[in-house]
């Protein structure tokens, strides 16, 4: 490498890294950014939309205006317990002195404010009575417990889950939150509580992975999480894989493998047959050329939009005009999701709004790609998306499919955020554990149900379920039984 490309790939890199440290993590273009792209190109467009929220964010811009959005201070929770406090006038003070008449009630001035209860610990006693006579002995049995002769009940197993798998908060500070309770717990006994739950949920897991697997289209992408590993000098790298479900399979379920060989997630997925959305890991490449296999490859916008947006300081010029071409396609599935299209309606819309676009960038690409050095930001960028044309222009004859995989990249944020907390996996069966029980919070959280009253119904009943009757106690199906809609649009509430 000669010394003018060695220091070009120095720039870029430390760019890149100022970028992820201080940057915005988004690729998305604000409007006066894409109009001012559309004046330098000789572009002329009709209408430059907003640019879509960002696809690693559930809220909305800051800008963003509606007339539905509610202003002022919303009302405060209806479900919430009431303590209602009475203030009244003094004795002497409900006489006037002007008419010397005594002062009549005509009615109250009502304000509200939030209370915070701590949480409690408490001893649960099962007593067990017992009956003899002359012949027989007999003793009233207990309800199953989540784990047999453990301390933890279900609720604090519930707990201890959703206060690191949802809230990333680690083992050991827990255990100091539980010392303040005059509680004293170790690392190593939530760690077993944990593993311990995870191996009871199993049978449910599996159960939740063939629900999410019969999606006509399925998301998945990887992520890399620390292990320890005694046998070696520093931690080595596992892999998260998550596995998103169809809008008809509003769940989602997650794999642990100790590399990021394809035998992890070809083992995952060998019985599926469908759409699968990623991007273009050459690990997938052999899913998709054995017919046998039943698998059809969905590219994502997102992934490629990235690089062009990584080139953009390199060769502005050119990729403001790609850039300015995807921020259309992404305006036509907005404008499907305002008006609500679905089916029919999306495929037509698609056809007649994204497809000339897309004949546009392909014709520019083509263009372009003798003009940019092959191993340049721009030469890849070019170079990866003409590559993945096919798969990255499948979603305009299918509305099932969506343009990116952001959803997949949302399910993978938690263990981005998490691994900023715990840091690492202790070891390969942590992770399987971890992706066992962020499945269940991950999948609740997806149809609006409070992750901790979840694992509190469900463990404290799973062990005595029928087999039968264990799809039941997924989080789709548990919502729609023991769950009543929430008029804020958060979680629901258990139905009491």
């Amino acid at each position: 490498m000669d010394l003018t490309a060695q220091l070009d790939r120095t720039e870029r890199l430390l760019r890149q890294l100022l970028q992820a440290k201080t940057g915005r993590k988004s690729e998305q273009l604000s409007r006066e950014q894409l109009a001012l792209f559309a004046a330098e190109a000789g572009l002329v467009i009709p209408e430059l939309e907003p640019a879509e929220p960002d696809e690693k964010s559930d809220d909305p811009p800051s800008g963003a205006t509606g007339e539905n959005k509610p202003r002022g201070r919303k009302p405060l929770p209806r479900h919430l317990k009431r303590e209602r406090i009475e203030h009244d006038l003094a004795e002497s003070e409900k006489h006037c002195l002007h008419c010397d008449q005594d002062l009549r009630k005509i009615g109250e001035e009502i304000s509200e404010r939030y209370e915070y209860i701590p949480a409690q610990m408490k001893v649960i006693e099962d007593a067990c009575f017992t009956y003899a006579c002359a012949c027989t002995v007999k003793t009233a049995t207990k309800p199953s417990q989540p784990i047999e002769k453990s301390t933890a009940g279900a609720s604090l197993l519930a707990q201890v889950i959703v206060a690191k798998y949802a809230d990333h908060l680690p083992l050991h500070r827990q255990v100091k939150m539980f010392a303040r309770h005059g509680v004293e717990l170790s690392d190593q006994t939530l760690c077993g509580w944990t593993a311990q739950c995870a191996q009871l949920l199993e049978p449910l897991y599996q159960r939740l992975k063939r629900f999410v697997l019969a999606s006509k289209v399925v998301g998945t992408d990887d992520t890399p999480v620390k292990v320890l590993d005694r046998k070696l000098p520093q931690a080595r790298k596992g892999r998260i894989w998550p596995y998103v479900g169809d809008r008809d399979h509003v769940a989602a379920v997650y794999d642990y493998t100790a590399t990021r060989e394809r035998a992890g997630p070809e083992e995952f997925l060998k019985s599926y047959r469908g759409h699968l959305q990623a991007d273009a890991y050459a690990a997938y490449d052999a899913f998709f050329t054995q017919p046998e296999r039943g698998m059809v490859e969905v590219g994502c916008w997102a992934h490629a939009r990235r690089h062009f947006h990584d080139a953009l300081d390199t060769d502005p010029s050119r990729m403001r005009t790609v850039l300015l071409l995807i921020a259309q396609l992404y305006a036509v599935e907005r404008t499907a999701r305002e008006r609500g299209f679905e089916g029919e309606p999306l495929r037509l819309l698609r056809e007649h709004g994204s497809l000339p676009v897309l004949e546009q960038l392909h014709a520019y690409l083509i263009e372009i790609q003798n003009h940019v050095l092959p191993k340049s930001e721009a030469g890849q960028a070019v170079a990866y998306t003409l590559k993945n044309w096919t798969a990255l222009t499948r979603y305009c004859q299918n509305p099932d499919l969506s343009i990116d995989n952001n959803a997949t990249e949302r399910a993978l944020r938690c263990f981005a955020v998490g691994r900023a907390n715990w840091t690492f996996f202790g070891s390969d069966r942590g992770g399987k554990t971890a992706a066992v029980l962020r499945s269940f919070v991950t999948s609740c959280e997806l149809v609006k149900v409070d992750p901790f009253a979840w694992f509190h119904d469900v463990l404290s009943r799973i062990a005595d379920h029928p087999i039968t009757k264990l799809d039941e106690l997924l989080p789709h199906r548990w919502a729609a039984v023991y769950c009543s809609p929430s008029s804020s649009g958060g979680f629901t509430r258990m139905k009491i």
